[in-house]
């Protein structure tokens, strides 16, 4: 198989697009590619399995994309639409004693277990029950063989982060589905590496998510092979948002994968 294999599992903002009462063009757009789940990402290599963040879309995600099992969930921050469908981790420890180990910083983790805080209170140990091995994350950790490594982002008032994913030393994708400015050391990281996606709400500025053009100015200071907007607004439609990217930019979509040892395939 590939070195990497990711699939955007949802690339919506938090109410998902169509939403609920506007009837905009891209609302009741006929392109499958305006619809748009909660921000999410599946990453698969030789060894291991694992999404970033659960948002309230998952189940009907994992459905879609045949999901079976999981090694690890990583969460950028607390917001709801990243952490909704933290329930619905339970087919993925089914066993009296599987577990499976949830990665947040400290804020993150607080926040998972004042919301959901009867899968955390050890009284609900049943098979098909949620069973959550917290890992608080301190530093750079490992996923099998690949590295982890934190990106700091500035968004909101909730602590939030990025994550970089390298194998063997080599810097294969970055995520940052919400953000409105990374970090100088962020920007370091970032440097470099092959595939990045990050934040692109919409055309429009708004306060704690970076648009098409702040979006774009970074990713053309950095030295990236390619990149693809996500958390996408209504008020983007897919082909005429693509049309305004430059090269090597890309809208992303639902269903859309990369196959990080180069080549592109996609599904809708």
């Amino acid at each position: 198989m590939a070195e990497m294999r990711v699939i955007f599992l949802g690339t919506g903002t938090s109410v998902g697009v169509p939403m609920i009462g506007c009837s905009c063009e891209t609302c009741t757009s006929e392109d499958p590619r305006d619809k748009r789940t909660r921000c999410s990402i599946y990453v698969e290599t030789p060894e291991a399995r694992w999404i970033v963040d659960s948002g309230p879309d998952l189940r009907s995600q994992c459905l879609r994309e045949r999901i079976t099992a999981l090694d690890a969930v990583l969460f950028t921050h607390a917001h709801m639409d990243h952490v909704g469908g933290f329930d619905d981790l339970r087919r993925f420890t089914v066993g009296l004693e599987h577990r499976l180990p949830v990665y947040a910083r400290d804020q993150t983790m607080a926040a998972l277990r004042r919301t959901f805080a009867y899968v955390f209170d050890g009284d609900h140990r049943f098979p098909g029950y949620f069973k959550p091995e917290p890992r608080v994350i301190d530093g750079p950790f490992r996923i099998g063989a690949t590295e982890v490594e934190v990106l700091e982002v500035e968004h909101s008032r909730v602590d939030t982060i990025g994550f970089l994913f390298r194998r063997e030393g080599r810097p294969l994708l970055a995520y940052i589905p919400d953000c409105k400015k990374p970090s100088p050391a962020a920007l370091d990281a970032l440097a470099g590496v092959e595939t990045l996606i990050i934040d692109g709400l919409r055309y429009t500025p708004h306060p704690t998510h970076m648009n098409f053009d702040e979006a774009t100015a970074v990713i053309a200071s950095l030295d990236v092979g390619r990149a693809f907007l996500t958390h996408f607004s209504c008020e983007v439609r897919h082909a005429a948002g693509e049309a305004r990217l430059p090269p090597g930019v890309h809208m992303s979509y639902d269903g859309l994968q990369l196959d990080l040892s180069g080549v592109m395939n996609s599904q809708t």
